[in-house]
């Protein structure tokens, strides 16, 4: 890794046995490591903890990477925001609205709905405005993005906190709503790969299952990084990777110095399946 990279931790979604997985991907969507902490809604004190141990570990292999934090409402807690700070991590956290926060935003508010209101055929109008507020329980006051948006379903604003630089709107739908590249990231580890099952009694166990989970998604990473680039397999999820190029029959043959696989001639991905072969060993390295 080296220093201009980042890391992106993401919260997965609960999950039905008890333990809920932290991961951690790189922004290429490479996956770089997953914790267990119990499947409930965490205090602050809590995801601090989780929070710690991941970017020491993370640092511990990559001291000189940059890493984001970017999470929904329920991280933006003081004990979150101050360990960033604390370990120089950078942070854009989703803010629960509040009475203090919608104060600023109130002359907003009607300018966006009157502008709706004089555009019948508009679909919705959006603007951004940001601010240094901070809630009693935080250490200093932090910037505050806010994005208020007027549609059919009326007014709505949404708040997030950060220590980036850069343009409001910009940070709010190019940074923070990104968030949905997350969400397909982690798709594809827990849907695709069955990365969910920590079905064990033990957490050790489950962590375990995560690390053999691991493997999977690395190898389905690099094979579809390494189709071509403006090829529909590039963009494939790992299902369609998995049930259209590995899934299918094939004749083993054990011979005393290697084993040959011989591939049906009636497979209709056999052009992707040649270039494939030919590209194992770059994959390998």
């Amino acid at each position: 890794m080296h220093g201009g990279q980042q890391l992106r931790l993401f919260n997965a979604h609960h999950d039905e046995y008890g333990f809920q997985p932290i991961v951690v991907f790189d922004g290429e969507g490479r996956f770089a490591a997953a914790v267990l902490r119990p499947a409930k809604r965490p205090k602050g004190v809590e995801i601090r903890g989780h929070l710690r141990r991941l970017v020491r570990a993370i640092r511990a292999h990559w001291p000189r990477v940059e890493i984001l934090v970017r999470a929904d409402g329920h991280y933006g807690v003081p004990e979150v925001i101050a360990l960033c700070r604390t370990m120089d991590v950078r942070f854009i956290l989703g803010v629960p609205t509040s009475t203090r926060l919608r104060q600023h935003v109130v002359g907003l508010e009607a300018q966006v709905a009157a502008r709706y209101a004089a555009e019948p055929g508009a679909d919705k109008v959006r603007r951004f405005a940001d601010f240094y507020d901070g809630a009693a329980t935080w250490s200093r006051t932090e910037r505050i993005i806010a994005r208020v948006e007027t549609g059919g379903q009326g007014t709505d604003a949404r708040f997030i906190v950060t220590d980036l630089a850069g343009r409001s709107k910009a940070l709010y739908e190019t940074v923070y709503c990104r968030r949905g590249s997350a969400e397909n990231h982690i798709k594809a580890w827990k849907t695709h790969l069955a990365a969910d099952r920590t079905s064990c009694t033990r957490a050790v166990a489950n962590q375990f299952r995560l690390f053999l989970h691991a493997g999977p998604y690395w190898l389905l990473w690099g094979l579809r990084t390494a189709m071509p680039k403006r090829s529909d397999w590039r963009v494939a999820q790992f299902d369609t990777l998995r049930l259209r190029l590995i899934k299918i029959a094939a004749r083993v043959v054990e011979m005393r110095t290697q084993i040959r696989v011989h591939l049906p001639t009636a497979s209709p991905a056999q052009v992707i399946l040649r270039l494939v072969l030919g590209r194992i060993p770059r994959l390998a390295t």
